[in-house]
């Protein structure tokens, strides 16, 4: 729209008249904007739960990057498809990059350790 700087939203009052029926009759006209309460969670705040509907944002920031274990936490909170929106567009290699060096050191630290459990449980330990 004109005369609107990015990122402004115009919010319009909404008026809605009711009547009261009793003696004496009452018009009761409510004026309000149209705005429904929201919460914000990181990714991290939201691991565990389950929510009706979200809005995700996995889109590029300038502090930090973001991960496709994040991005994948935020995606899987919602009830499913088709109750979760983007609130803008991403990057397409957030979801085909390969993880970063220290997980990839991790995993391996854990299949060592794997392997050790495994011998020693074989040989009666």
């Amino acid at each position: 729209l004109p005369g609107l700087q990015r990122h402004e939203i115009p919010l319009k009052p909404s008026t809605h008249q009711f009547s009261i029926n009793s003696k004496p009759r009452y018009t009761v006209t409510r004026r309000q904007l149209p705005l429904t309460p929201g919460y914000a969670f990181t990714d991290i705040k939201s691991q565990g739960q389950t929510m009706d509907y979200v809005i995700v944002d996995i889109g590029k920031t300038t502090s930090f990057g973001l991960s496709p274990i994040n991005a994948y936490v935020a995606l899987s909170r919602s009830r499913g498809r088709h109750t979760i929106r983007l609130l803008r567009d991403f990057e397409n290699n957030l979801f085909t990059r390969h993880p970063s060096q220290d997980l990839r050191l991790e995993d391996a630290r854990l299949d060592v350790l794997a392997r050790c459990t495994e011998e020693q449980y074989f040989k009666g330990k």
